[in-house]
């Protein structure tokens, strides 16, 4: 087991463990840590508590120190020049004519390294920006290219359901949705429906998916034949948040709801689907 801290260095970033050595560390604290980037100011989210070994990376880096004040302001400081950077970018972008779309500009707390986030259809050949960029900087230079689902978390927006975006909001990690999905839950497979700004399926399709596949699992599929004590019927109709099932009856016509729970009580068994 180890102890650890979870900081994060963005808003929406991911979580990363960190060991507090000597340090009283507490939630919301704001820690100097040495990451793969530099020497970073992050936010600790996750106070400190024992993992597994293998939920760590090792070996655990240690909290330099509790941030000060001071390191406040350099942030803020860095913010701005960030924006400077952002548009010195754009003009030498323009200047050697590379079809790329600037995202974001940061530099690490150390000032250290400048990093670039950027879109391209494809493989772009940026060595000489990255030389002209060094040129004016005098700092080490980074261009990452990035995902549209990616870009939309730097940039945040308000999403189709009038909220702003899950994944600039509260999102860590993106997790994989599929079209399956959207079928499972009976929603319009139209694009514009279940696509968010980024162009991409909508992160919250995934919430509830879960929950529906277990559902699918307890519940009999649409035309399957039933025997209840009404008689023979087939399913015509699926709820699948209330577990309830329509069963028309052939006999009289009548279309009877269940719930999950009744059918299993009257003893409701599966004839023949006519899937």
């Amino acid at each position: 087991m180890h102890q650890v801290v979870g900081v994060r260095f963005k808003k929406a970033g991911k979580i990363y463990y960190f060991s507090p050595g000597e340090f009283d560390i507490k939630l919301d604290d704001y820690v100097i840590v040495e990451t793969a980037r530099g020497v970073e100011f992050g936010k600790v989210v996750i106070g400190v508590k024992e993992v597994d070994e293998q939920d760590v990376v090792l070996p655990l880096k240690n909290v330099l120190r509790l941030a000060t004040d001071k390191d406040k302001l350099i942030v803020e400081e860095n913010k701005k020049e960030s924006q400077k950077a952002f548009e010195v970018c754009l003009a030498k972008i323009s200047e050697h004519n590379l079809e790329m779309k600037l995202v974001d500009a940061e530099y690490t707390f150390d000032r250290n390294k400048v990093l670039f986030y950027f879109t391209a259809d494809g493989r772009i050949d940026f060595r000489e920006l990255v030389k002209d960029l060094a040129s004016v900087f005098r700092t080490r230079i980074e261009l990452r290219q990035i995902g549209v689902r990616d870009e939309a978390k730097m940039l945040g927006g308000i999403g189709p359901c009038g909220r702003m975006l899950c994944c600039s909001t509260f999102l860590g990690d993106f997790e994989p949705v599929s079209i399956k999905m959207a079928k499972d839950q009976n929603l319009s497979l139209n694009p514009t429906k279940i696509s968010g700004l980024c162009g991409r399926l909508m992160c919250c399709l995934k919430y509830e998916n879960d929950m529906y596949e277990t559902a699918k699992k307890e519940l009999p599929d649409l035309n399957e034949k039933m025997e209840t004590s009404l008689g023979k019927g087939k399913v015509v109709g699926l709820n699948m948040l209330e577990r309830l099932v329509q069963i028309e009856i052939f006999e009289s016509g009548q279309v009877v709801e269940y719930t999950l729970d009744e059918l299993l009580e009257e003893g409701a068994i599966a004839t023949e689907s006519t899937k």
